[in-house]
């Protein structure tokens, strides 16, 4: 079988650095191709030589078996090449159906715009994405990031592709959209469209991919048919060791009761929470999304405050009516959504460091800018950043590095609890391992550590205890011993009340 779309022996360097060297990689009809590596083992660059917005500087790449080189995105398009990027490329104020057909619109024999027939195929070709629901006349603004990403999906069947390239897909979805993209990349792979399916997420792969491809450090490593990998073999390609603990924990001194809460409410979100969390422990939160695990974290850090019950804070009962009254009593918060909510990306890594302390760091006018200085060095330096330094712009790096970001931040402000929201969310295992390690680092200095996570496998492997949450009550509590995987599964769908949580 003639593969859609072939790379032999591709290099590309960017100021004298190589971050492909060469790869050799191919893609056939009806299969979803999974390209797997750590964050900076050249994927994105890969993608986008194919995806036509970089050219190599050696190697060469076929189309249906004839050598093409790409000297623009629009031109790998009229070749049958269609990207959806993270970071979906689409006009708020513009229509659904006109987003899809966007340079592709169908005209009236005059030469105008066919509306009516614009619309109609738009509906057709997102009722063929078993879409029903999505409105043709609908502003794009107005949509979630799933039904977004439908839309750049529908978009790449309007201009006929032939290899659709998806780039982390999943990352920004809840688990119910997740379900439904993969059962539209099965669709596609029916109708015998090529998908490169990148994702950090090993269920995704086992369940949607063909073969395999790994990079790393920029070095084609392998292909493999997914039928001979295991996770395990996979990761071990990735990061070039053989990983015999994926979630290192750390055994601390648990110390005195750092946080506790006393029938905390807030509206119908957070009801009657009572828990106690203790100086070296790193207390797991486990829920399904809606149960009001992010909405409890909001509560305890100020921004939505608690409307009744008692928050005490090493024994001393305290008021958090905002942020600023969190941190100062030694709270810290790195949220769910890193990029709208943990940084402000288009900033330098100097910057997002000293956001949560620029009050210490100022004498009243200005901000001292070489004790920003020395505290981004120190932080790049302790978190293991990787970075061309501390005047890089946070947006430029990899989601597990702006992750360490965020974390840096907040470690500047000495915190001694810790709320982490998804605090591996769509970042690679390499990553993974690093964060879970400085979590571990942290509990044996005494920092109390609130872990909230949807990835079951990382509460039940960091946790020292963990409560089980549902309606925005507490339902179950489990120590280390006794929370398996279907004890606090079972607990997740059960809507009763923990009597006595603490």
């Amino acid at each position: 079988m003639t593969a859609v779309v072939s790379l032999h022996d591709i290099s590309k360097s960017f100021s004298g650095v190589k971050v492909l060297r060469d790869v050799n990689f191919d893609v056939r009809p009806g299969e979803v191709h999974a390209l797997l590596g750590e964050n900076g083992a050249g994927k994105s660059t890969l993608i986008k030589v194919i995806a036509g917005v970089h050219q190599p500087d050696t190697g060469t790449l076929t189309v249906g078996g004839e050598s093409v080189r790409f000297t623009s995105p629009r031109h790998a398009r009229r070749h049958g090449i269609a990207t959806v990027y993270q970071e979906l490329l689409l006009f708020p104020e513009l229509t659904v159906a006109e987003n899809i057909f966007l340079g592709n619109a169908p005209r009236q024999k005059w030469g105008g715009l066919d509306w009516s027939a614009m619309r109609l195929k738009a509906r057709q070709l997102l009722d063929s994405l078993d879409s029903h629901d999505l409105d043709v006349d609908a502003k794009v603004g107005t949509l979630s990031v799933a039904n977004r990403q439908r839309v750049e999906i529908a978009k790449a069947l309007s201009q006929d592709a032939r290899l659709l390239i998806m780039d982390e897909p999943t990352a920004a979805l809840v688990e119910a959209d997740v379900r439904r993209l993969m059962s539209v990349v099965k669709k596609l792979r029916e109708r015998g469209v090529a998908i490169i399916y990148v994702s950090h997420r090993m269920p995704e792969i086992f369940e949607l991919a063909d073969r395999v491809t790994v990079l790393r450090d920029g070095i084609y490593i392998g292909t493999r048919d997914i039928s001979e990998v295991t996770e395990a073999s996979l990761v071990s390609m990735m990061v070039g060791r053989s990983i015999e603990q994926l979630f290192p924990k750390v055994e601390a001194p648990l110390g005195e009761v750092a946080l506790e809460l006393r029938d905390v409410s807030f509206g119908r979100k957070v009801q009657n929470i009572s828990l106690s969390l203790r100086a070296g422990e790193i207390l797991g939160l486990a829920g399904l999304i809606g149960s009001g695990r992010t909405e409890l974290a909001l509560t305890v850090f100020g921004i939505t405050p608690a409307s009744t019950g008692e928050i005490l804070v090493n024994g001393r009962r305290v008021t958090i009516d905002g942020p600023r009254a969190a941190r100062d009593l030694g709270i810290a918060y790195v949220p769910e959504d890193r990029g709208s909510q943990g940084l402000v990306r288009p900033m330098t890594i100097r910057e997002n460091v000293s956001m949560a302390v620029l009050d210490k760091m100022s004498n009243g006018f200005a901000i001292r800018f070489g004790d920003e200085i020395r505290r981004s060095v120190e932080a790049i330096k302790r978190l293991g950043i990787r970075t061309r330094g501390p005047e890089q712009v946070v947006g430029e790096l990899s989601g597990g590095n702006q992750q360490k970001v965020v974390l840096a931040k907040w470690l500047e402000a000495n915190p001694r609890i810790l709320i982490m929201d998804e605090p591996t969310r769509g970042i690679d295992v390499g990553a993974k391992a690093e964060i879970y390690a400085l979590m571990g680092r942290l509990v044996q200095q005494g920092v109390a550590i609130l872990m909230i996570s949807s990835e079951l496998p990382e509460v039940l492997g960091m946790s020292d205890r963990v409560l089980v949450i549902n309606g925005g009550r507490l339902v179950a509590e489990f120590d280390r011993a006794q929370a398996t995987p279907d004890a606090v599964g079972a607990a997740m769908t059960n809507a009763q009340p923990l009597q006595g949580a603490a």
